[in-house]
């Protein structure tokens, strides 16, 4: 295994982490509360699908793991 495979497998591990799921929602809350903050909170039904599509691409919990965050 070369070590551009060990990297990728390193950093795919640290993906499904609980560590990194708590770092990946922290840090799309952020932008989640930025956008609304500058697109207006008529726009926050569509910046949260946005957000919660970002998560479940990314190694996120699925909407079903998480229902009350739709």
């Amino acid at each position: 295994m070369g070590f551009l495979d060990e990297a990728k497998k390193k950093a795919e591990d640290f993906l499904k982490s609980d560590k990194a799921e708590e770092q990946t929602d922290q840090v799309l809350d952020k932008a989640a509360d930025l956008a609304k903050d500058k697109l207006g909170q008529d726009k926050a039904d569509q910046v949260d699908k946005v957000r919660n599509a970002i998560d479940d691409k990314i190694g996120g919990q699925s909407a079903a793991d998480n229902p009350d965050e739709q």
